[in-house]
């Protein structure tokens, strides 16, 4: 077995306040103490060419134009922040969002959907699929080409991500040319090995995951619902082609995995595995440098060619 990366063992040794375990929170002190420390580990904020902010009803959308997008005719990433349904804003991922839409030459769209357990599954599904559509009905005013578009997220956003891709073949939400899976949720039954293998110890733990699904899905027979676990969809023929990031030592691996390879066999997918990173690296590259590399595979994804929607 792949040893754990010198890198990951510097970032789950990372200096700072102790952490209380977000098991042992409620949301509102979960959401604060990431909100209070997200940003130590990550790379200072990229410069990009513009920031705005816009609304769809009642959920806020932020918006980074990269310094090398087009002012018209740019490709568009929507991206849909970690954390767990419960934690997380489109600030926690900035970085990532300046970073992508500085290497893609893109602009990127992150809605602050709505968080459990004050509004469970599906409300974060519903504001996603209403900021797709917005992208396309706004798409002269974003300067972007509404047939470019791809959606990604990680871990939590991972799974909304894969979700919308789903809609948007079965026509319910505008049509994308690609999904960009980080370590994604896939299946919220919790059964995996990857659940004992890296229970705890390597950050995200198994604990963690339960607190963060019984908060999300408080109704258990939702679990089995493929949109809150798309690997029990019936099918993934004829969804967008797929890039799906892993880190080995994570307990979401296993279903990352196996979602990877049914988009392989039913679709079309590219899986890139980082056997000794643990789950969040991408967005801990202060002290990962592997992030980088998982960023620059995404920006150069061929998800963002239209061709591939042929």
């Amino acid at each position: 077995m792949t040893e754990l990366d010198e890198s990951a063992k510097r970032a789950l040794a990372w200096p700072g306040d102790p952490q209380t375990p977000v098991e042992s929170c409620t949301p509102a002190l979960a959401r604060q103490q990431y909100l209070d420390s997200f940003a130590d580990i990550q790379r200072p904020l990229e410069d990009v060419a513009e920031i705005l902010e816009r609304h769809v009803g009642a959920i806020r959308l932020k918006i980074w134009r990269g310094r090398a997008a087009p002012r018209q005719g740019a490709p568009a990433l929507l991206y849909l922040h970690g954390g767990g349904f419960v934690i997380g804003a489109p600030e926690t991922h900035e970085d990532i969002g300046r970073t992508l839409a500085n290497m893609a030459g893109a602009v990127v769209v992150s809605p602050d959907y709505r968080l459990a357990p004050e509004h469970p599954f599906p409300a974060a599904i519903d504001d996603c699929a209403a900021a797709l559509v917005w992208m396309t009905e706004h798409a002269d005013e974003l300067g972007i080409d509404p047939l470019r578009i791809i959606v990604a997220g990680d871990s939590a956003g991972g799974n909304l991500a894969a979700v919308v891709a789903l809609l948007a073949r079965d026509g319910q939400v505008p049509d994308i040319i690609g999904q960009v899976l980080i370590y994604p949720v896939t299946d919220q039954l919790q059964t995996s090995d990857s659940y004992s293998r890296y229970e705890e110890g390597f950050g995200l733990t198994a604990a963690a995951m339960k607190w963060f699904r019984d908060h999300y899905l408080p109704d258990a027979e939702s679990r089995s619902d493929w949109r809150a676990s798309p690997l029990s969809v019936a099918s993934l023929t004829g969804v967008a082609p797929a890039l799906v990031i892993l880190a080995g030592y994570d307990v979401l691996f296993d279903e990352g995995a196996a979602y990877a390879e049914r988009l392989g066999s039913e679709a079309q997918a590219t899986s890139r595995a980082w056997p000794g990173q643990i789950h969040g690296f991408v967005s801990k590259r202060g002290a990962i440098p592997e992030g980088q590399e998982a960023l620059e595979a995404i920006a150069m994804a061929r998800t963002m060619d239209p061709g591939l929607a042929r």
